[in-house]
């Protein structure tokens, strides 16, 4: 049986003028548009499609891969605004529902919003929500410290970032664990920095055991700024020097600069290295 808003692999029962139709399953036939029909396919086929309900709610598939499925957090701009709702562009011809009712904030034409996709169980659509906390927290959590996790940066608070942790629980980056340019919608690698008392979540960019370097960063920066933002040391500066003004080795020194320079928060040449 089809599944609605996932890829699903489904086999060519007919061919019509117009496209070919493909068996759905408890679905029926649902109608693949001739645009989309990959070359020699014929009854009896197979191809990977996208299934959802067109503008009058029949279900229609397409080769194209929307930029969300259902299931899918993803930042999505809105195209237009309507007494029904905001639409967004999720990369298919009809546009994506968003109803007033699942937005936190009205949303504007123009701007992008993180939004969650599902199917609506009473008029099976697929429509978005804005109200992430109804989304997460669902099932228990079960992390250790140190484990590898997909994250999406969420929002910028006073305390850094809050960040979607494989799809299903919040998370909080804090401003003093992030050595790097994020932005809202960005996805990357984290690590589960802790688990509290009360199920929260902390993160990291960074493997642990990079503590040091992360605390040894730091200070390079803050002595950075003290100095005007330019110091004249490198890979010439002797371990000693280095030891001198920073407390470090000079491996340990030079791991904590090549960090900051892959943040881009400071550059590196022959003079010494600069502040960004």
């Amino acid at each position: 049986m089809a599944t609605i808003g996932a890829i699903n692999d489904l086999e060519i029962i007919k061919e019509v003028p117009f496209g070919v139709y493909l068996d759905g399953g408890a679905h029926g036939e649902i109608l693949l548009p001739a645009r989309y029909v990959p070359a020699g396919s014929a009854p009896g086929s197979r191809v990977n499609v996208f299934i959802y309900p067109d503008s009058e709610d029949r279900l229609v598939a397409t080769t194209e891969k929307p930029l969300a499925m259902v299931g899918d957090f993803a930042m999505l701009r809105v195209v237009d605004v309507t007494p029904l709702g905001a639409f967004l562009d999720w990369g298919l011809p009809k546009d994506l529902l968003a109803p007033f009712r699942e937005q936190k904030e009205r949303m504007e034409k123009g701007k992008e919003y993180l939004v969650f996709v599902y199917l609506d169980d009473i008029s099976q659509r697929i429509v978005a929500t804005a109200r992430l906390d109804k989304c997460l927290g669902n099932v228990p959590v079960d992390y250790e410290p140190g484990e590898e996790v997909d994250i999406l940066i969420a929002a910028r608070t006073e305390l850094g970032y809050k960040a979607i942790v494989d799809n299903s629980h919040w998370g909080m980056l804090y401003h003093s664990d992030i050595f790097r340019p994020l932005s809202i919608g960005q996805r990357l690698k984290g690590y589960i920095k802790n688990v509290r008392a009360d199920e929260k979540i902390d993160l990291r960019l960074d493997k642990p055991g990079h503590e040091k370097i992360e605390t040894l960063a730091t200070h390079i920066l803050q002595q950075l700024k003290d100095a005007g933002g330019f110091m004249p040391i490198g890979d010439s500066t002797s371990p000693e020097e280095i030891r001198h003004l920073f407390n470090a080795s000079k491996k340990s020194f030079k791991q904590a600069i090549g960090s900051l320079y892959k943040s881009r928060l400071i550059t590196i040449d022959d003079a010494g290295i600069r502040s960004v």
